[in-house]
C-alpha cells in the first residue's frame, strides 16, 4: 500500500539557491572546501533540501573523503598514480603533456558531481567527512565548483 503524496503548505514551498565556487590549486592533489560550502550554506535560508555540487573540468574530479588523517589524501594520490601514470607510450591523447590524459582517466573513474543532503542548514557529512577538489593535472590551476540548493525555506 502506498501512501498519498502530503501537500506542501504554500509557507514551505521549494527554493533554489545557486553559488559558484572558484578552487586554487597548487598542482596535483586533494584540496578540501568543505568549509566554504558550510560557510555558503549558513548564509542561505534554508531547513531541509539537497545540495548538488558540481565541478566543471575534465581533468578534476570531487570525492567526499576522509579529513582527519593525511595518510588517506596520500594513499589515494599514490594510488590514482599507479592506476594511471604519466606514460605518452600509453595514449594516443598526448598534445596536451603527459598528464592529460591520465588527468581524464582519473576523472573518469571518480565523480564530477556530488549530492549532499541538508538537514537543520547544514550538510548532513559524517563525523569524519570532508569535501575535496581532486586536481589531475601537475600544474596550478583555478577551478570552478557550480553549487545548487534545492530546499524549503526556513
Amino acid at each position: 500500500m502506498s501512501k498519498a503524496p502530503s501537500k506542501t503548505p504554500d509557507s514551505a514551498a521549494l527554493r533554489q539557491w545557486t553559488h559558484t565556487l572558484q578552487i586554487s590549486t597548487r598542482g596535483k592533489g586533494l584540496y578540501e572546501f568543505t568549509g566554504q560550502i558550510a560557510a555558503w550554506l549558513a548564509q542561505q535560508e534554508v531547513s531541509t533540501g539537497l545540495l548538488t555540487v558540481f565541478v566543471r573540468h575534465t581533468s578534476a574530479s570531487l570525492l567526499i573523503q576522509e579529513n582527519a588523517d593525511p595518510d588517506v589524501v596520500h594513499d589515494l594520490n599514490v594510488f590514482f598514480g599507479r592506476i594511471a601514470p604519466e606514460d605518452n607510450r600509453l595514449y594516443r591523447h598526448t598534445m596536451e603533456g603527459p598528464d592529460d590524459m591520465p588527468a581524464h582517466i582519473r576523472a573518469a573513474l571518480t565523480a564530477t558531481q556530488l549530492s549532499i543532503p541538508v538537514e537543520g542548514g547544514r550538510m548532513t557529512l559524517g563525523t569524519w567527512q570532508g569535501v575535496y577538489l581532486f586536481e589531475h593535472r601537475a600544474a596550478p590551476h583555478r577551478r570552478s565548483v557550480a553549487l545548487h540548493l534545492l530546499g524549503d525555506a526556513s
